[in-house]
């Protein structure tokens, strides 16, 4: 792959004999004579290396090299100055500078930091590259996690993916129940057929019918033409049903046939239609529980689970923590384009001690906040929530630890507070189904 290179300079004849020796050589050379039209151009065709001069009419090259890093951009960057000064130097390097060179320069050494600049972008490219393939090979790329537990998790993963039995996930809300099943079909047999989700809970059993199993024309009022359900059209494929616990019991009864007869039944239809589907379910209540309750079916609940993988709380893999919140920095830094490359040790302290009872996704919705606010490089304790701020550490071996149950319950109600009780916004923010919160509220006594 062809280098681009740019040469920011206000003098045009550095910026021809910079740009005529680096074309001779094979570089994609681009001239600038100021630091705004280098930004934006880079903004929308970045560049592998600049050779940017620090003495520039209007904005500067050290505050350009500021820019350049906020853009999110893999840019190395190559200050040139006629005014040299070992301060000066240490603050280049400091905003992410590769190396930082004193005119008259020569050319001889200005090619050997090109060179060393753009063998460092291809490296980092190279190795991003493989670490995506790898991760795609496994199909296991959307879930981070090196603890014993997620291994276990993993291993099971690569087991059962090529079988082809139904699966249950459960797990606490916040675990990554539908990564496991997007993972568990992308390794399977079905992986070039369709994937098909549907979420269970807050929906009325007319609502679930007509979705999961389609209709006929005329089946009812306002059907004006056949409809395809869910299960119908992801034939070949595979159907994940999260919160399968809060499906009722008359549409257990009609999933319960279509896993023993392999048929459907559209909503107003006569003739029985051949079914080919893999059924992952996911729930994050104990279903042992509600069969024992009367609540959930137990003949369905062994059609379900041929093979049950239960995820652990976030709390449960805390040295997982620092891969994730490195991974979710990653992905809003690029979304956000933002140049944030690390987590202070003390923030990331602040991370490991704290009890996650929202799991990964309340993780992850920490850092996205904090990578948006974030305005260097390294996301420091005040970029995470005012809460989490305040956490005393000095006091918690004095203190009584709380329960997973205790810390869920003080953070539902403390949501629910600064909501003023709104349970559509308070469930929203804790990102569970507004039946979710209702049960809870019930258990936890907070209604």
């Amino acid at each position: 792959m062809t280098a681009r290179l740019a040469v920011v300079d206000d003098e045009a004849t550095v910026r021809k004999r910079l740009g005529e020796a680096f074309a001779r050589s094979g570089y994609v050379v681009e001239p600038f004579p100021d630091a705004e039209s280098f930004l934006a151009r880079s903004a929308l065709a970045p560049f592998d290396v600049v050779l940017l001069d620090m003495r520039l009419p209007g904005m500067d090259g050290l505050e350009a090299l500021k820019r350049l890093k906020k853009q999110g951009v893999e840019t190395e960057v190559i200050l040139v100055t006629g005014h040299g000064g070992l301060e000066t130097a240490i603050e280049a390097i400091k905003c992410g500078a590769y190396h930082f060179v004193t005119k008259p320069a020569k050319l001889a050494e200005i090619r050997s930091l090109v060179k060393g600049a753009c063998d460092k972008v291809g490296i980092g490219r190279e190795n991003r590259q493989l670490r995506q393939a790898l991760r795609e090979e496994s199909g296991l790329e959307s879930m981070i996690g090196a603890s014993s537990a997620m291994r276990e998790v993993f291993e099971l993963i690569r087991k059962i993916a090529p079988v082809g039995c139904n699966v249950l996930v459960e797990g606490a809300s916040g675990t990554g129940k539908a990564l496991v099943a997007r993972a568990i079909h992308r390794l399977s047999l079905r992986r070039d057929q369709a994937f098909v989700s549907f979420n269970c809970g807050g929906f009325t059993e007319e609502l679930i019918s007509s979705e999961l199993f389609g209709y006929e024309k005329g089946a009812f009022t306002g059907a004006a033409a056949t409809r395809l359900g869910l299960l119908e059209s992801a034939g070949g494929g595979t159907v994940f049903l999260d919160e399968i616990g809060e499906m009722p019991l008359a549409m257990q009864v009609r999933l319960l046939h279509v896993i023993q007869e392999r048929q459907i039944l559209r909503v107003g239809g006569t003739r029985p239609i051949d079914l080919d589907i893999r059924i992952i379910a996911a729930t994050n209540r104990d279903l042992k529980q509600e069969v024992a309750k009367g609540l959930f079916r137990e003949d369905l609940y062994y059609r379900l689970n041929v093979v049950g993988i239960q995820l652990p709380r976030l709390a449960e893999r805390q040295e997982d923590v620092p891969l994730l919140a490195r991974h979710f920095m990653d992905k809003y830094s690029l979304l956000f384009h933002k140049a944030v490359a690390a987590v202070s040790p003390q923030a990331l302290q602040i991370l490991l001690s704290y009890g996650f009872p929202g799991n990964v996704r309340e993780l992850e919705n920490i850092v996205e906040r904090a990578v948006a606010l974030c305005d260097c490089e390294t996301l420091s304790v005040a970029d995470l929530p005012r809460d989490l701020q305040q956490m005393d550490f000095a006091s918690v071996e004095s203190e009584r630890l709380e329960s997973l149950e205790e810390i869920e319950r003080s953070h539902i109600a403390r949501v629910l507070e600064r909501t003023g009780r709104n349970k559509g916004l308070a469930a929203q923010i804790l990102a569970i189904p507004r039946t979710t919160l209702w049960r809870k509220l019930k258990q936890f006594k907070l209604d």
